[in-house]
């Protein structure tokens, strides 16, 4: 199956399942042969690891999977990586952060970058709850930073001929949380794309996505009428981007940026919007170790980049069932 540039970019289209993406989709016309995979990565997003429904065993379990059955060059830790520091006391946090380190080193040994998720930060969503004032020294992102060895809350990496920038999606909004990158972000982001070479591809991860259908369906209630008299689509600003618009704008300018992966939603969709794949991809926790979440089961991303900039990906179950 494949399409040209024209029909690329006119269209956006949405699939769900696990499928295994040809590279050959995004190919030019008249190309043979299969190109030269450069990297392959293992996308472990949403892994809400915690001590209680076996969150453990089944994080353990997945990194067990991809190693046996598809041997990732790289792992990409999407955010969300524990169950909830935005509003749980020092000691509650402790322990999910441990878990986490404890797990990666014992089960990983390739590279692993490091996304950070809304729930990795601590005592945002609430100061009573989290025991925090605001001025402890591991307050917000710093913790997080912290335990995944993170110099900066994003950052950019060249690996294999591929040029992968890591976003910080979640900002600080009174109280919670609103899915934007911040000025000082952007402005990184802007020097960081101008000084790639053209004749690189990019790929960008983001907790949140940027853009995507299936933020649509995070609710289980759909549409809603009040204060309308008709119904109509609402999506929350911690589902999606809320300057999407603003991103699309600055990677129109960039061809080379190829593909966007993300987590959050616990859902799965693929969008193609303007020459750049979008992929929402299933959470290792499915949902939140209780089984699936609405159809989607617990699952990983594999993801292939190629020498000539494409890619192929497939969804992955790995047969987890809740305890």
């Amino acid at each position: 199956m494949s399409f040209t540039r024209r029909e690329l970019i006119s269209r956006a289209s949405v699939a769900a399942g696990a499928t295994l993406i040809p590279a050959s989709l995004f190919a030019q016309a008249g190309s043979s042969g299969p190109p030269n995979r450069s990297l392959r990565i293992a996308h472990l997003t949403d892994a809400h690891v915690q001590p209680e429904h076996g969150a453990d065993e089944g994080l353990r379990a997945c990194i067990s999977h991809a190693i046996a059955n598809h041997a990732p060059d790289l792992f990409i830790a999407g955010g969300d990586q524990v169950m909830d520091a935005l509003a749980k006391p020092r000691d509650r946090v402790k322990t999910q952060f441990d878990l986490w380190t404890q797990i990666v080193k014992q089960e990983i040994s390739k590279p692993i970058l490091h996304v950070i998720g809304n729930h990795d930060i601590w005592g945002w969503a609430d100061p009573k709850k989290s025991e925090t004032t605001g001025n402890e020294p591991e307050y917000g992102k710093a913790w997080a930073l912290d335990v995944f060895k993170l110099d900066r809350r994003y950052y950019s990496v060249n690996q294999n001929g591929w040029h992968i920038i890591v976003l910080d999606s979640t900002q600080y909004d009174g109280g919670a949380y609103v899915a934007q990158i911040d000025d000082e972000q952007f402005e990184w982001l802007e020097n960081d794309l101008k000084s790639t070479p053209a004749t690189t591809p990019i790929l960008i991860v983001s907790h949140i996505p940027i853009i995507s259908f299936c933020a649509l369906m995070f609710s289980e209630t759909g549409p809603t009428t009040a204060p309308f008299p008709k119904p109509r689509w609402s999506i929350s600003r911690a589902l999606l981007h809320i300057d999407a618009r603003k991103l699309k704008d600055l990677f129109a300018k960039h061809a080379n940026i190829k593909l966007c992966l993300s987590g959050h939603i616990h859902l799965t969709d693929r969008v193609d919007y303007l020459g750049i794949t979008y992929l929402c991809n299933p959470a290792v926790s499915g949902g939140w170790w209780r089984g699936p979440f609405q159809e989607v089961q617990n699952g990983y991303t594999i993801v292939d980049l190629f020498a000539d900039g494409t890619f192929a990906h497939q969804w992955i179950n790995f047969g987890w069932v809740a305890r």
